[in-house]
């Protein structure tokens, strides 16, 4: 584990409670979504919004590995955006 100054510790876990916050906006615009377009936008919100989450657990726990799974994650999640957006745009996957 990453040895941190104590105020460094406490800023890095009152921005993981602040993003983590965020996620039950996100999860009510999902339930009211009216359109596609609109839900693709808050689940790559959402997904912004993890792997966030996963970098400040990275920094919070010391293990840069996780670091790796947030640049997967945004990776999949650009090309799923990418995906959707162009089948909302043009009717067709490929």
């Amino acid at each position: 584990m990453v040895d941190l100054s104590g105020l460094v510790q406490f800023s890095v876990q009152a921005a993981l409670l602040i993003t983590t916050l965020l996620l039950l906006p996100c999860a009510y615009r999902v339930a009211v979504a009216e359109s596609s377009a609109e839900l693709l936008q808050v689940i790559d919100t959402i997904t912004t919004l993890l792997i966030g989450i996963i970098a400040l657990l990275a920094l919070s726990a010391g293990n840069a590995q996780y670091i790796d799974v947030a640049i997967a994650l945004a990776a999949l999640a650009f090309i799923g955006t990418l995906g959707v957006a162009r089948f909302l745009a043009e009717g067709k996957a490929f």
